[in-house]
């Protein structure tokens, strides 16, 4: 198929299907679609929906979004994951709004100089916000573009996603290209699915590889296995006689960096030797069943460990006394950014079943 019909035969299915009225194809400016597509990131469009609308409630512009404490931030992202995003997309704003007066370059390796905008992200902002010709490749792009090429291998391998850059490109149009991009995306979202895709109603279906083969689930090759490492620690769920519970702040790098986390230790038989570093004796303490949270690279098996400080404990009052620490009561909560396990957590508060 020649890159006109293509771009034809995409552009009339999305004037047919393509989805229009999400919330960040409305008042479309460059903030809007940099936002959307940060959260779009690994993330299904349905889970995204509400945190945009609470996001853009919060911070209608770059600038309000720059003016956030970070603390704020985080706190509007929770239970969205991957917190990297929320701490580049906070860093972007910074940079815009104190270094280019509040305005996105309109250019893909400008764009892409900015903290977390990548060469997919920054091409969707350009051709969406700005109209210019520039070539997408996000996940569902690959998928697609892979199976109509049949292009074998992990999109991860730089080969292979060269290859798929370069048959994107060849097909971007000149006119048209917020619409193109708007439709290649929902082409991968809604008919070239990953395990279920409806070719039978797929404008590209006539030329495509992968259906002529009888195998599009085949495409894009899978990312070889491998057996994720297991990581253990027990989270010290430490409250007072108000039922507030002691919450610390990670370092801004690595894992849930600059979020709050209860305190921690690597097991059981570390506990005692916490307490002393906390400066805590316990009245009581009550360790529960295990739970899993699994991040991308490792498996996180994680005990609660309530742990309840009594009046006679003459040292409670010195307990978060560092500026990285906070008594958090989950009757009147503070606006802090914490991980979905921490969450769920202070949500089951005082009652944690195993």
């Amino acid at each position: 198929m020649s890159p006109k019909k293509f771009q034809n035969a995409v552009l009339s299915w999305f004037d047919q299907y393509g989805r229009t009225n999400l919330p960040w194809q409305q008042s479309i400016n460059p903030y809007r679609v940099w936002i959307s597509e940060i959260m779009l990131q690994q993330t299904q469009v349905s889970t995204v929906i509400p945190y945009f609308e609470r996001f853009m409630q919060s911070y209608p512009t770059v600038d309000a979004l720059a003016a956030a404490p970070l603390d704020e931030v985080l706190h509007h992202w929770t239970g969205l994951g991957y917190y990297a995003r929320a701490r580049n997309l906070h860093k972007t704003a910074q940079t815009v709004s104190n270094e280019l007066n509040g305005q996105f370059p309109d250019n893909v390796p400008e764009l892409i100089e900015l903290p977390g905008i990548g060469r997919s992200t920054a091409g969707a902002i350009s051709s969406i916000a700005f109209k210019n010709q520039a070539t997408i490749l996000d996940g569902n792009v690959k998928r697609v573009l892979a199976r109509y090429s049949a292009t074998e291998g992990w999109p991860g391998k730089s080969a292979v996603v060269e290859k798929l850059w370069l048959i994107a490109e060849t097909y971007t149009p000149h006119k048209r290209i917020a619409d193109y991009t708007q439709a290649m995306m929902d082409l991968g979202a809604t008919l070239c699915t990953r395990s279920s895709p409806s070719c039978e109603q797929c404008p590209l279906v006539q030329d495509c590889k992968a259906y002529q083969q009888g195998n599009p689930k085949d495409y894009p090759g899978k990312k070889p296995k491998k057996k994720l490492p297991v990581r253990t620690s027990c989270f010290l769920m430490i409250s007072n006689t108000e039922g507030a519970l002691l919450l610390e702040q990670n370092p801004p790098a690595g894992l849930w960096g600059g979020l709050w986390v209860f305190p921690q230790c690597e097991s059981e038989e570390q506990l005692e030797e916490t307490y002393l570093k906390l400066g805590v004796q316990p009245d009581s303490e009550q360790v529960h069943e295990v739970k899993r949270h699994t991040f991308s690279h490792f498996h996180l098996d994680y005990k609660p460990v309530q742990i309840t400080l009594g009046s006679a404990t003459a040292n409670a009052k010195h307990v978060a006394d560092k500026q990285n620490q906070v008594w958090y009561n989950p009757q009147n909560p503070l606006s802090l950014g914490m991980p979905a396990p921490i969450k769920a957590l202070l949500l089951n508060h005082p009652k944690v079943t195993g």
